[in-house]
């Protein structure tokens, strides 16, 4: 089963997505601040990560640059999840470390159609170093 560490402050948004993509067959972990999505990410090692960008005690950027700076979470996929749509911002979440971007208010379709793409993604790196 693919999991998935959500790492959202907002109560609302981390319940709606959290019954939504366990309906799609995804095991969610929850962590609600930067520094306990990181702890979290070292120890439950998910498959993808979904980081809010503007987060208590730790933001999304530094614990980005936190993830990709770590040898145990380097290769997890992070899609960022902000409100901030503004011009420039891909760039400054993919610059963080990021591998996608997906802005609020979340299309759940769409979300889940970059998970896929960041599993995929993910699988063809670790075929690639394995030589297949």
């Amino acid at each position: 089963m693919t999991k998935i560490l959500l790492v959202e402050d907002h109560e609302e948004l981390w319940d709606f997505l959290s019954r939504r993509l366990k309906r799609r067959g995804f095991e969610v972990v929850l962590a609600h601040d930067g520094q306990d999505g990181v702890d979290k990410a070292r120890a439950e090692q998910p498959d993808v990560i979904l980081l809010d960008m503007n987060l208590p005690v730790m933001d999304g950027w530094t614990a980005a640059r936190t993830l990709r700076g770590d040898g145990t979470t380097a290769r997890i996929p992070i899609i960022a999840l902000t409100a901030h749509a503004m011009s420039g911002d891909r760039g400054k979440v993919l610059e963080a470390g990021c591998d996608d971007y997906h802005p609020k208010p979340v299309d759940f379709s769409k979300l889940v159609a970059q998970i896929d793409a960041a599993l995929l993604g993910r699988d063809e790196a670790a075929e690639e170093e394995s030589g297949g």
